[in-house]
């Protein structure tokens, strides 16, 4: 009996997941609450003592429930995040998991033994963690605030795509989200453009169709309903 406790095996999982363009709230057994950005991915396990959640892909909000003895966390990855009483985001995309309080505060350990020290963050801060889930890097803890950041962090939840100077290749990573074709930014020097502005995450053609009008570039659709993103 000491051993299987000690083991923290799984007694249950369950799968959840969204489409393209679609965010989807999922209510768990224990009163925690999941909000699914489009194109997301998690697999929630339940052990004898804690409740875990592996993000696959995406991005997703959590809303742990208060528990004394089986705490929440969640693996993404390049990053580990344990709850300390707190709502947050965890963004997941191509080697690099991004991390958001909203409220409360969360312990965020790199994976990997070589990952360095982990950090604490609380309501308004955020930190990302580079590399594989065999050796990643956590960056520093940055401020969030309640102005426009603060706005561009819980925007996606309303179906708003908030960017302030966002690199060109990070917005459009996000707006692939809402897209079945893949975007695909050609040079360095296009992918660092800087993208500011508010838009409807369900409406990605018109920003799209936009892109031209602020920024240098040509947006060339192809028959495959892939987009291809150059300098003008």
């Amino acid at each position: 009996a000491a051993l299987v406790a000690w083991a923290d095996p799984a007694w249950r999982t369950e799968r959840h997941a969204s489409a393209f363009g679609e965010r989807r709230e999922v209510a768990l057994a224990d009163g925690s609450h999941l909000t699914l950005d489009a194109s997301t991915r998690v697999a929630v396990s339940w052990h004898l003592r804690s409740r875990r959640v592996a993000l696959e892909a995406g991005r997703v909000r959590c809303a742990g429930a208060p528990s004394a003895w089986r705490p929440f966390a969640l693996d993404a990855g390049a990053a580990r995040v344990r709850e300390l009483g707190t709502v947050f985001d965890v963004d997941r995309q191509a080697g690099r998991v991004v991390v958001t309080v909203l409220r409360g505060r969360v312990r965020m350990d790199p994976a990997g033994a070589d990952g360095g020290p982990g950090a604490v963050l609380v309501a308004g801060e955020r930190a990302a963690a580079q590399g594989s889930a065999a050796s990643a890097v956590l960056g520093p803890v940055r401020s969030v605030g309640s102005g426009a950041d603060g706005e561009a962090a819980s925007a996606w939840t309303e179906g708003r795509l908030v960017f302030r100077a966002t690199p060109l290749a990070e917005a459009l990573a996000d707006l692939q989200r809402y897209r079945h074709g893949p975007l695909r930014v050609h040079g360095p020097e296009v992918a660092a453009m800087q993208l500011s502005g508010v838009f409807d995450a369900a409406q990605s053609d018109r920003v799209l169709d936009l892109l031209p009008r602020i920024l240098p570039v040509v947006v060339d659709r192809q028959t495959d309903g892939s987009v291809d993103v150059r300098r003008r």
